[in-house]
């Protein structure tokens, strides 16, 4: 496999930084404005199909994401039969879904200069993606000894799918774990109109840090902040501090309707969604077959899903779906559209396996009124 080039526009950070946009060479471009920049783990999927007793053999809870070490990611991979291996990580599937739609985002992560490495940075720049990705370079850093090899490598999800076609991932972030603040490109993050969070990165302090620091830009530049929720597990985790960054700096918030019920600590879902309502922040909460609902200051509007396929995999609907809302979004659509932009896309992904769409989301979009 050919070796990552050398950067552009770098910037410090540990090892290198990949810039790189797909209007390079356009005079002018390189400061264009961007619908969503979207941060995250930048995270290399391995889905495999796997009998519902490989679970419970595994000790994993069905339909979690769960943070695992060195040895157990690899314990449970030689586990499993034959897999696939396609970039993934929630915020990187959900730009990848705007480049899809025709829009136009930006990427921040942060990679080995491995072949993981290797394989995230070729999919994200052929999904049209302005991308921005540190490498971790365990030649050229000088703590390369010292550090342990749990952070050296790419990040990796084992996504294990079950005949429901319902996925339990065990992830192994690696280097995806030490993103930091100096890792953050402020003029990156200055060109979006939505910068995208995945809770996800609120698991580790660095990047928690990460998030605060991208925050601080978006708002500095009076662009708009949306969050995903990501994972039950998580938001249970870490319920006051998401809670509180939510009040006090989220204007769109993503979330399935468990998670929101952990993060309002409601025991129903509709009592999630009147304290939703409460926050004053757009609200899109999903339902799986139900659909969706829109939260603002006015009550929830229910927003039926899109017709599906035969359900293969369910990985990256909840991505797909924040795609098409937030393309929606940045075009001046109705949030109740937004909505059903939402979950065309999400239904796009549904019948294959990986959480990145194979069909042509703009076509789908422009036949349904809605690009």
């Amino acid at each position: 496999m050919a070796a990552v080039p050398e950067p552009t526009n770098a910037q410090e950070s540990a090892g290198r930084v990949i810039g790189w946009s797909p209007t390079d060479g356009i005079p002018g471009d390189g400061s264009r404005t961007l619908d969503v920049v979207g941060m995250g783990n930048a995270i290399v999927d391995v889905l495999a199909e796997v009998p519902d007793r490989v679970l419970a053999e595994l000790g994993l809870v069905r339909g979690s994401m769960e943070l695992v070490d060195l040895h157990r990611v690899e314990q449970i991979y030689s586990a499993l039969g034959p897999a696939v291996e396609v970039s993934g990580g929630s915020a990187a599937n959900t730009v990848a879904g705007v480049a899809a739609l025709g829009g136009s985002s930006g990427f921040v992560g942060k990679v080995g200069d491995d072949d993981l490495g290797h394989v995230f940075v070729h999919d994200m720049r052929a999904s049209g993606v302005d991308l921005r990705v540190a490498i971790a370079d365990a030649v050229a850093d000088a703590d390369a000894d010292a550090r342990d090899a749990e952070e050296r490598g790419t990040g990796r999800s084992l996504v294990l799918v079950t005949g429901d076609a319902e996925r339990t991932m065990a992830t192994h972030l690696g280097v995806a774990g030490t993103l930091g603040p100096k890792d953050v490109p402020v003029d990156l993050v200055e060109r979006g109109k939505v910068l995208y969070l995945e809770g996800y990165l609120w698991d580790r302090e660095p990047a928690k840090e990460a998030m605060r620091r991208a925050v601080e830009i978006a708002h500095d530049c009076d662009r708009s902040v949306a969050l995903s929720l990501s994972d039950s597990f998580c938001v249970e985790r870490h319920r006051r501090d998401l809670l509180d960054l939510v009040v006090g700096d989220v204007d769109v918030l993503f979330g399935n309707e468990h998670e929101l019920v952990r993060l309002f600590d409601t025991g129903t879902f509709d009592d999630a969604l009147s304290a939703a309502e409460e926050t004053g922040v757009l609200v899109a909460a999903t339902c799986g077959a139900r659909g969706s609902f829109v939260v603002d200051g006015h009550g929830a509007l229910e927003v039926p899903a899109a017709p599906a396929p035969k359900i293969v995999d369910k990985t990256g609907a909840g991505d797909m779906y924040a795609s098409g809302f937030l393309f929606g979004l940045t075009r001046g659509l109705e949030p109740a559209d937004c909505a059903r932009l939402g979950s065309m896309c999400a239904s796009a992904v549904l019948g294959h396996l990986g959480a990145r769409p194979k069909h042509d989301l703009a076509g789908l979009a422009r036949a349904e009124g809605l690009a």
